[in-house]
This record gives C-alpha cells, structure tokens and sequence, in this order.
C-alpha cells in the first residue's frame, strides 16, 4: 500500500478486506468496484487528484459520477500541486466545482494565466480562498472580490503595480468581511490591510529586493495615513516572515507601528522571524511580550532575538500555555528558556507541540566555547518528560560533545534524552550530536591546548592497522553508533529528519545570509567528523521516514549507509545532500547512483556538492526515480552532459522543475534550458527550467525571477522543521 494510503483508517481496511476477501459472500474473482459500499468508495475517492476525479473518474459509470461529485469530496480543494492542470483543464474543473467549493487553495500555480483566474467568479460559495503566487492584477482582484460576498479568508500576493484605488466598491466590502488575511508583499505596499476591519488573523511574507532589476534603490515610504490602526483591533493572530534586506526590515516596522500604540486584547499568537544577524530593533517589543503574559491565552510566540531580553520572555510565558515557540538564534535567552518550561514558568508544558531551539547556545568560533555552551542531556530529558507532546524539534546550529572517555562512561548519551520524545514526528540535530566522541586521531583538536614547545615534541599514538570492511567506517569516524540506536529506538515515527553539520553554509541560503562571520568554518567542530556511513545506515530503523536531509558531514566517505537506508525507507519522497564528504571531490557518487535506483516514491531531490558530475550515468540513475518531480542541483565546479539530461526530462515525465547552478559557460547553460523548455513546455505547462552558471554575477536577478513557492520549497536551503504555522490560511 502507497505511503498516500496509509490514512486509511485501520476500520476501513478491515472493511475493504472483509467485502474484497470474504469466500463466504462472494467468490474473489467476481469482486468488482460496484461491490464496495459507498463509504469504503469515498474514503478511496479521497485521494485521487481532484482533476482525475471529476474529469476522468467520474466518467466511469453512474455511480462513481454520483460518489466524485458528493459534497465531502468537493467541499475543500486545493490544486497547489496539480502540476499537469493546464489552464484549459483548470478551466473545466472550475466550471464543476461552481456549486459546491467552499474552500480553495491554487497556493504557488504560478503556471495559470491571469485569464484562467477570472473563472474564479463561478465559485461564489467560496469562503476561503488562496491564489497566493498567482497572475492576478488589481483590476481582477477587484472583479474577483466583488462576486465572492462570502469571503471570509484570502491570500494573495501584492505585487509591483498594485494600486488599491482600483478595487471597486464591492470589492472593499468583501474586505470589510474578511477575518484571515495572508499578504505576500513583493513591493512596498499596504496591500488591502486598510480595508479589512474585522481581522482576526493577519498572516505576511515579505520578500521585497533592496533594489530594482535595473539597480536603483528601493524606497520604502508609505503614507502614514493608509495605516491599520483601528482594524488591528480584533486581531487574534499575527505572522511576519521576511526575506532577508533593509527595506523588508523596514516594512515591517510599518506595520507593527499599531502595537505601540495598542495591543489588541484577544492577540494570542504573534510570529515574526527576520534572517541575519542585526534585525532591526523594535522599542514596543518589551510592552507587547508583557501584555501577552497578561491575557493568559497565548498560542504560539517567536521574536527577533534583539526584541527580547530574559525578563521580557519570562513575563510572556508566565500563566500560558503555548503550542508554539521558537528561539532560533537567540543565545540569550538558554537559561530563560528551560526555566520557564521546566520550572513552572508556564502554566501547561504539555500544551507545547512544536519548539525550535536552533542556535539557542550557539557561540561564535571566535570566542570561547565551553561545556555549558552545548547541549546537556539532563536538561533535554527533563524537557522530554515535562513537555512531553512535542511532535517538532529543531537543534541547528547546536552542540553536544559526548566525551567517550574513562570516568565519564555512565553519562547519558544525547540520543537516549532525545528519545523519550515519545511523539516526536520531525527532528533536526547537529551532525556532532550523533557522534559517541572522538577517538585518538581527533583528541588533539578539542582537548586543552599544551605548550607550543611541548607540541612539537608530542608522538601520536600507534593505532595499528585496522581491519576495512566495504561498509565500515573509516577511522575518523566515530567507533559506535550507540547515541543514534537509542534516538531511534525511541522515536520510530520520525517522518522527517534534517542532519546538518555545525559549519555548513549552502551558497544558495534563503533566510540565513551567507556570511561567515556568523558561522563555524567546516571542520571546526571535530565531533561532526566522527558522523559518517555506520549512521546513515542506522537510518534505516525509520520505516516511516518521507524527507530527509544530510548537510555538511564531512565524515561520510563512501556514502555505503544512504545506500542502506533507502532500501529500507521505502516511502521517502524528499531528499537533501550537501557538502558530504571531502569537498575537493565528490567520493560517494557510485553509493549515491545505488541509492537513487532504491528511490522509487522519490518526488524531490536536491543536491549541493562542489564537484559534481551530472552525467549519463548519474541522469541514468535518476531515471529510476519515476515520480520524481523537483530536481535542483548546485555544484560551484561541477559539469553536465545536455544530452543525458535531456534524455532524463524525456524519461521522468512528473518531472516539472529542473534547477541547475553548476560550472560551464553561459552559453552552454543557456542553450540547455531553451532545449528544453522548446521541447517540454507544451506538455508541462507548469515546467520551470532554470539553468545557469553558478558563479555568474547576474545569478541574484535569475533567482528573483523564479517562482516563490520553489525558492522557498528546495531551490534555496533552508530548515523545514518547527518553523512558524504555515502561513496559508487555507
């Protein structure tokens, strides 16, 4: 049974076994789909496409037409990833879905014109409405809102040449109506925010360039008198996450300027997450986090770590219990943090589902690292047993030197604290947490430093020959995998896993500007390089594992341990590597080739490797994943045959992104992609081909061009674990 399937519940299935299988009702071989009930029909109609279903399905027979056009199939559609719906048969779907949509998401169909959005106006039932990376320009927008009197949620981006002056009449009072609000601002602008006087959920993304594609600055003014003032006043719910530059920074600062003014009362989540180092200061920040800690109904909370001091947090926390916290980058805040959750500083610690700690005792490399800067299991068990529902958890950008050492042989490993997150769906660990600790050939880049006379007069330690087996490890790894084995014993459910070395640093980042002086250079942690191939196959402990992501180990050698997992983590569907192994070449390609052959549920694929080779063999092995469908590959010095990936587009049809930044000339890069969009846009109307020198200075006015929804899903590297509630209010 598919991994689409297994939402099926246990009853159903005893069901369908039962009506399929019984001998003592039907013979088996007489079985056919008018012998299921309509239940067990409609629970099977659930997850077929919804553009197969009615177009295809329901011409079937009378009786699938009547179960594909019930109500509990139709009621709630999205078509984000229907890539294969062109506009025509978007068109057609729209026209059946008139009388009975009431929630409907086309969340990043970058693909459909804005011809194909004015077919919206059919669905006049519609309640909740996402066109978020959608053509929509204002004077659609404004037809589009004066015939969907019902609106009560919308989502949609704001982008250059907006002009809210055109929205007609109606179109404002179905604003007015409005209580869920997601803007993508893609220009400076207020957006519709104005006209919505009953908000109770205001959800933004910024993502506004300090400078236009012709290189003038950006100018942020807005008249203060379009500001929201008095319709924040119902607001329950506010999210702000920004791309990284000033003019975003500075937006937003518009924005918030209300809440010095006001806190609405009923404000219970409030999410802002600014990327860089120096995020603009907030005075109101102190104020805001007070009154939250007041009405004692707060959900979710996550401030810029310039926003927030430790007694600031403490009076936010105190008397709650929130769902949702994140204090990514905030190293001020570690002692804060465990106190309130561990020591009564809120009210219900097992109301909290979802926490990122990422970066949270991070110190710089610079300055002085010492035991009480990592990771200590203690206090993670402690957070276990009291915060015991947690399903998300992200430790980036952390540490955890376990020290394999005489006299510290009964301290508890990391992964046996972590496992008693009995409910742990998503994790993300630093590579070094895996590690049981150095063995000789590393102690003398962490123990305290000698005398320099005394160094030059050291010996190294005779190890003597080891035995080399094809799938152990070498001898900078670590000599047992114990920590992990206990990790995973206690969280078999883990569906999603991020492994990222401490020093990793994509050259493609999204939200983390790539800047080394807020990062550890590669290598300096030496924990990290004790991870290697005996842990990757531990992975295959996880059966349930869909999206994995490897970053920045240096200790995988031959890559043998992904070939291990992906023959037992037979659903996985998204898979990130990058930076494994040595950079001045890439050592596990002929493990990497075996591993992607075993990748048959495969639907993306990311790859950053500084010397990587895309050819035949490598797109031939690609081949093998039949249901892939994104593919980005990122390489500062690495090749690719045009032939051979060709020939991959031609045999992997699903296939609808192909993003490649490798070396090569402009010309050759460019060439490709005209090939193949020429040749496979007609039948891929959602195709997005991006093919360019890695290296090039116009790459930043390539990337801007690309569709949002795949920046932000794989083009750009970013964690995807215990980040803020999506945005979408569908």
């Amino acid at each position: 049974m598919s991994g689409t399937l297994r939402g099926i519940s246990e009853d159903m299935d005893r069901q369908i076994v039962q009506a399929v299988c019984d001998e003592d009702t039907m013979s088996s071989a007489s079985v056919g789909m008018s012998d299921l009930s309509d239940e067990i029909l409609l629970c099977i109609l659930r997850h077929v496409p919804v553009c197969d279903l009615l177009l295809n399905v329901a011409n079937v027979c009378h009786k699938l037409r009547t179960l594909c056009h019930d109500k509990t199939l139709l009621t709630n559609i999205s078509l984000s990833e229907e890539y294969r719906a062109d506009d025509l048969l978007v068109r057609q779907v729209l026209k059946q879905l008139a009388n009975h949509v009431q929630s409907l998401s086309l969340n990043g169909c970058y693909w459909l014109s804005g011809s194909t959005m004015e077919h919206l106006v059919r669905c006049r039932a519609v309640t909740h409405l996402d066109v978020t990376g959608c053509r929509l320009s204002s004077l659609r927008l404004s037809r589009l809102l004066s015939s969907l009197s019902l609106l009560r949620s919308f989502a949609f981006d704001v982008t250059p040449g907006f002009n809210s002056a055109q929205l007609s009449s109606e179109a404002v009072d179905s604003l007015s109506r409005l209580s869920e609000l997601r803007q993508t601002l893609l220009t400076p602008s207020y957006g519709v925010v104005p006209c919505c006087a009953q908000l109770r959920k205001l959800m933004l993304q910024f993502d506004i360039s300090d400078v236009t594609r012709e290189g003038v600055g950006v100018c942020c003014q807005l008249m203060v008198g379009q500001s929201s003032v008095p319709h924040y006043q119902h607001l329950e719910k506010f999210t702000a996450r920004l791309a990284p530059g000033e003019v975003n920074q500075t937006l937003l600062l518009l924005y918030l300027a209300v809440f010095s003014v006001h806190v609405p009362k009923r404000l219970r989540v409030f999410l802002v997450s600014i990327p860089g180092p120096s995020p603009a200061h907030w005075p109101a920040a102190p104020s805001l986090a007070h009154s939250l800690g007041q009405q004692g109904d707060l959900e979710a909370l996550q401030l810029p770590r310039s926003w927030l001091d430790s007694l600031s947090l403490k009076r936010a926390l105190e008397g709650n219990s929130p769902k949702h916290l994140s204090f990514s980058r905030c190293p001020a805040l570690w002692p804060q943090v465990f106190q309130s959750l561990l020591e009564g500083g809120v009210r219900d610690a097992t109301q909290l589902i979802s926490i990122n700690l990422s970066g949270i005792n991070q110190v710089l490399y610079s300055e002085c690292r010492s035991v009480e800067d990592q990771l200590v299991p203690g206090t993670m068990s402690r957070l276990a047993l009291g915060c015991s529902n947690i399903k998300h958890l992200n430790l980036m950008h952390t540490h955890y030197h376990h020290e394999n050492s005489p006299g510290l042989g009964l301290e508890t490993h990391l992964g046996a604290s972590l496992a008693k997150f009995r409910h742990l769906r998503s994790l993300t660990l630093p590579a070094c947490a895996l590690s049981d600790g150095l063995n000789t050939h590393h102690m003398s880049t962490i123990n305290t430093s000698p005398s320099p006379l005394f160094l030059g007069l050291k010996k190294t330690p005779r190890v003597g020959l080891q035995n080399f087996k094809p799938d152990s490890e070498s001898s900078l790894s670590g000599d047992s995998t114990s920590g992990l084995v206990q990790l995973l014993k206690g969280c078999p459910f883990l569906d999603t896993l991020e492994i990222i070395g401490p020093g990793f640093v994509s050259v493609l980042p999204r939200l983390e500007p790539c800047t080394r002086a807020s990062v550890e250079p590669r290598g300096m942690c030496a924990w990290a390089r004790g991870v290697g191939d005996a842990h990757l196959a531990a992975l295959e402990a996880l059966p349930q594992l869909c999206r994995l992501t490897l970053a920045g180990l240096p200790g995988v050698l031959k890559g043998t341990g992904l070939v291990q997992l992906a023959r037992q983590c037979k659903d996985l569907q998204v898979l990130s590597l990058a930076n494994m192994g040595s950079l001045k070449t890439m050592n596990y390609t002929p493990a990497l080739l075996d591993t992607l052959k075993y990748c048959t549920q495969l639907q993306e694929l990311r790859l950053e490797q500084p010397y990587l080779n895309a050819n035949a063999s490598f797109f031939d092995a690609l081949s093998c994943c039949s249901r892939l469908q994104r593919l980005c590959l990122i390489s500062r010095s690495g090749t690719f045959d045009p032939l051979a990936t060709e020939s991959f587009m031609e045999r992997c049809c699903h296939v609808i992104m192909c993003h490649m930044f490798m070396g090569g000339t402009l010309v050759s890069c460019r060439t490709l992609q005209k090939a193949l969009l020429d040749r496979f846009s007609v039948d891929r109307s959602a195709l997005s081909v991006v093919i360019y020198p890695l290296q090039h200075e116009d790459l930043p006015s390539v990337i801007r061009d690309i569709p949002l929804t795949l920046l932000d899903r794989i083009t750009l590297f970013q964690s995807h674990v215990a980040q803020p509630p999506h945005l979408s209010p569908l």
